[in-house]
């Protein structure tokens, strides 16, 4: 328990030392986020456990027992490369190995902790090179990043209080409480241009300006961590490998706008983050640094989980704070806005995960660091995760202004199999689909509005030539039809709408009049809708419609380009090729094939229900697409 300033400032420093002491001698860093964890990193922690007990091994010093100063393994975050889990990094040597099993242990603590020499098999592939490297700062991936908020990737410890503020945590709360005033700290994120990550991009120092301003005799505080599109985990993934980050950045805020209570909104379907940001809480209330009268500076806060049930429009603020009190997730029209009446009717400030984690770095650093990252109307970084037929998928961290063709091919690595790039995805369902066209554009808020995208919360889709854009349309507005809340008549029937007409394109039966009603529909629904669901819901159709429109053209031509929409593959027997065995006939469960033994077989096509199981069952290959 840490009872003043003071005192918390020489325990950081003894952190410092002691974590400069650990990071020298043989430290094991294992993975344990959600990606690592599903494929068995806990069991590889625990045989690296078992054996280090058992032969009481730390590097080449043998000891009597392992207490818990001197156990060498470390339990971390997240390190992006979520294709490669699990991941074990061993310091002081730097060896990064990737997809290690429970069998690889043995081998592991035999050559690295006894011997110090790398296991050649399990170290990292550079996909730029396609070469294995010693360490993860030695790969194309690592350097063309620029790390923030993600420093120290792969060698802090996730669970561990005292390691973060080793890492000078908490140090620029101890700041705030003893040097600064709430104008002062207000002044501080304006000056740094801090905007907020969870997607629109408003300016955050005016958020909290506005927030402070307001008087009322209780004040709320809220983190938005419900991050619900498809495809993106940057808040999950910050959340798992350094809650104390976003902890310190709301308690910060409470201090600031003069508030006492704050909720962690966390979707239910992030069981490891939301334990380790309960773990964060704990241990903070344990050293004083949460609670009652923190440090005895006569400030008290305090801050609760809250736990929500997947609902994709919880990611509004206003049906979040719905949520929290307990009622229905739908959004309330602003004004007012949560700054003057937000939870139960006080203010409220809301931010991300990630805005609450770009505070603590920003005081502690100073403004004109943050501010030589990302360009001068969005400066700093972003995380976002990429997914797609990408040789590296994950988490990354970028400065604002980077190219969508950096990102893709320089630290991504290109795509596999050399499949060729059509388009991304970019802002989650309700973002943009930008063509090839975009690679080049820098990646930040006002760019990406003015090519009618958005950052979002920064998730990006990579698609291929093999992707049928109406279906990528299609796709995305069938989750957010699903999600509306139902609250206002343009989303809940106008989403409905657009993704039966989308049906009938992806389906052979659309016609003009379609076309015309779905540009119609779409940017009715963008203006007229209650909250940012609704209203940014048409994106990838409207996107489509603009980028892609030669797609649709060809769909009422009876003509998928990229084969994908089933009813739009015709399969025939080439007659040159078929043997007349009759197995197609036998395995189709429309009894559309028919013939003679010994001949060529034919399909009904007004049968056919285009399912491919005869193009399986041709030992031949003599069923075609045509």
């Amino acid at each position: 328990m840490l009872n003043n300033i003071n005192q918390a400032i020489e325990f950081i420093e003894e952190q410092k030392a002691k974590r400069q002491k650990k990071l020298s001698n043989l430290s094991i860093y294992i993975c344990v986020g959600t990606g690592c964890t599903a494929k068995g990193a806990m069991k590889i922690y625990e045989q690296f456990k078992k054996i280090l007990q058992r032969e009481n091994l730390i590097g080449s010093v043998k000891l009597s027992k392992i207490d818990e100063d001197e156990n060498p393994l470390r339990k971390t975050g997240c390190c992006g490369r979520c294709s490669n889990g699990p991941l074990v990094n061993i310091l002081p040597y730097g060896y990064f190995y990737s997809h290690v099993t429970v069998d690889d242990v043995e081998k592991i603590i035999e050559k690295t902790v006894k011997h110090g020499e790398p296991v050649e098999e399990l170290l990292l592939v550079d996909p730029a090179t396609n070469k294995r490297v010693k360490s993860l700062e030695d790969t194309t991936l690592y350097k063309n990043q620029n790390f923030y908020i993600m420093e120290d990737i792969g060698k802090c410890e996730c669970d561990s209080i005292e390691d973060y503020m080793a890492r000078g945590g908490y140090s620029s709360l101890l700041k705030v409480l003893s040097q600064m005033n709430p104008d002062e700290v207000v002044e501080t994120v304006k000056a740094a241009g801090l905007r907020g990550r969870g997607g629109g991009g408003f300016p955050t120092g005016l958020k909290w300006e506005a927030a402070k301003k307001s008087k009322a005799e209780r004040k709320f505080v809220v983190c938005n961590g419900d991050e619900g599109d498809p495809g993106a985990f940057m808040n999950r993934t910050l959340l798992e490998r350094d809650p104390h980050l976003v902890l310190e950045g709301m308690i910060i805020a409470g201090y600031t706008i003069g508030a006492q209570k704050a909720y962690a909104y966390i979707r239910a379907e992030y069981p490891i983050a939301i334990h380790m940001f309960q773990k964060a809480i704990d241990d903070a209330k344990r050293f004083g640094l949460l609670g009652q009268n923190i440090l005895g500076t006569g400030f008290s806060f305090d801050v609760e989980i809250k736990e929500g049930a997947g609902a994709f429009v919880c990611g509004e603020e206003t049906a979040l704070l719905s949520s929290i009190e307990g009622k229905r997730g739908m959004p309330r029209p602003r004004p007012p806005f949560p700054a003057q009446s937000g939870l139960w009717g006080y203010p409220t400030l809301i931010n991300n995960v990630e805005t609450y984690a770009n505070v603590p770095r920003i005081i502690r650093d100073g403004v004109e660091k943050y501010r030589k990252l990302g360009v001068a109307n969005s400066p700093g970084t972003k995380m976002f995760s990429v997914t797609g037929p990408l040789k590296v998928t994950g988490i990354i961290e970028v400065q604002f202004g980077t190219s969508l063709r950096k990102i893709i091919y320089d630290i991504c690595g290109g795509l596999v199999n050399g499949e060729d790039f059509k388009a991304v995805q970019i802002g989650g369902p309700s973002g943009a689909c930008l063509s090839k066209e975009f690679l080049d554009m820098p990646l930040d808020y006002d760019t990406l509005k003015s090519a009618d995208a958005m950052v979002g919360s920064g998730g990006i889709v990579v698609i291929t030539q093999r992707t049928c854009m109406v279906e990528v349309a299609r796709f995305f507005l069938d989750f957010t039809k699903r999600e509306s809340c139902g609250k206002c008549i343009p989303c809940r029937e106008g989403t409905m709408q657009a993704y039966t007409i989308l049906e009938k394109f992806t389906q052979g039966k659309a016609t003009k009049q379609d076309l015309d009603n779905l540009e119609f529909l779409s940017k009715l629904i963008k203006t007229t809708s209650l909250c940012g669901l609704g209203k940014t819901a048409p994106n990838p159709i409207i996107s489509t419609l603009k980028l892609f429109r030669d797609e649709y053209i060809s769909h009422l031509n009876g003509i998928c380009p990229s084969g994908t929409c089933t009813a739009f593959k015709k399969y025939v027997i080439n007659e040159q090729i078929c043997k007349g065995c009759g197995l197609c006939a036998r395995s189709c469960p429309q009894n559309a094939i028919t013939g003679e033994r010994g001949k060529p077989y034919e399909i009904d096509q007004n049968k056919c229900a285009k399912c491919g199981l005869c193009v399986d069952k041709c030992r031949f290959k003599a069923i075609e697409i045509a």
